[in-house]
């Protein structure tokens, strides 16, 4: 895998082939994210960034570098539905006039943005009540998540992407491969002529994507909780197993090679945290927040989400390996040995 000191290298190669990083400020603790301009006809923007002065200012700036204009755009692809991802989409299409590009189950939750983010803060908050967070953390959550709202937005999309699609631009042919577990939307964008991958949240090199547990899209709304990570992992290998990708094109840090390696050591990771949960529950048994409490401290307060997703995750998979069950508790899940 590709050492920090190869990343101005593949940058390079990845601008020769057309790809050009705009790394762009969010105020979000997670830092710059990347949209990668493909100069093709349409030229196309992957990714718009989050609803946010700073980075409108900066995609401008980084247009101008590169000797575009935002009104030049003709296609916006959105790699998967978190507000770093999307939210200037809007913004973007009415100075341009874009199309916007997203998986298919994607369209009706940015048609309607508001009253889909506040469908996901109801089911993210009972989700949390079930797994033992307390109120004054489920409510202070709440607020936050309702005060960022903005720095989202919706669009319409005017083409619906599905598994095998292709993108014909002029010069390249860009296959879509659906990749969900970290968002229930997230696609990836292949260029096997290239061998070159854009992954968006995918997959990144210098942070593992946390597997969120969304509400489930259009008509499966109301289906089931998602084993989020179960979905995860097997999108993971999938990707590995993809022989024709010799760079990879992240939506947050640096390009890297090298994305088998890269995979088998989440694998490792996923394995090493299983073990490290069963041994606290086979301890004593423990709500999810619990054992996030037990392992991250004040963090599983403050990205209490977060945290709650990644171990939910694994418990999911013990559950399937028969090694935990669950109990009630006044309505809230506690976990023990089997």
């Amino acid at each position: 895998m590709s050492s920090d000191g190869d990343a101005d290298a593949l940058h390079a190669r990845a601008a020769e082939a057309g790809f050009h990083r705009v790394a762009l400020p969010t105020p979000f603790a997670v830092g710059r994210v990347n949209c990668w301009l493909i100069e093709d006809d349409p030229l196309t923007l992957v990714d718009a960034g989050p609803n946010f002065g700073r980075t409108l200012d900066g995609l401008e700036r980084a247009l101008r570098e590169l000797g575009h204009r935002i009104e030049e755009l003709g296609l916006i692809v959105l790699s998967h539905q978190h507000s770093d991802h999307v939210g200037l989409a809007s913004v973007l299409v009415e100075r341009s006039g874009a199309d916007v590009a997203a998986l298919g189950a994607l369209a009706g939750w940015l048609a309607d943005h508001p009253a889909s983010a506040e469908e996901d803060d109801r089911f993210a908050t009972e989700l949390m009540r079930a797994h033992g967070i307390p109120d004054d953390v489920r409510l202070a959550l709440r607020a936050v998540s309702s005060a960022f709202r903005g720095f989202g937005g919706g669009a319409h999309v005017t083409r619906r992407l599905e598994e095998g699609d292709e993108l014909r631009l002029r010069d390249r042919v860009l296959r879509v491969h659906h990749r969900p577990g970290h968002s229930p939307s997230d696609i990836v964008l292949h260029d096997p002529e290239r061998e070159i991958l854009v992954t968006g949240d995918h997959l990144i090199r210098h942070i593992s994507s946390n597997p969120l547990i969304t509400r489930p899209l259009g008509d499966d709304a109301h289906a089931a909780r998602p084993h989020a990570l179960e979905i995860y992992l097997a999108s993971l290998q999938a990707t590995r197993d993809m022989a024709d990708v010799s760079l990879v094109l992240a939506g947050h840090g640096d390009a890297f090679d090298g994305h088998a390696a890269l995979i088998d050591e989440r694998f490792r990771g996923t394995e090493r945290r299983k073990a490290k949960i069963l041994r606290l529950i086979s301890d004593h048994p423990r709500t999810a927040h619990e054992i996030a409490h037990e392992i991250w401290g004040d963090v599983a307060v403050t990205q209490a989400y977060l945290t709650l997703s990644e171990v939910i995750g694994h418990i999911d998979l013990l559950v399937g390996e028969g090694a935990v069950a669950a109990r009630s508790d006044n309505g809230v899940t506690v976990w023990h040995a089997v």
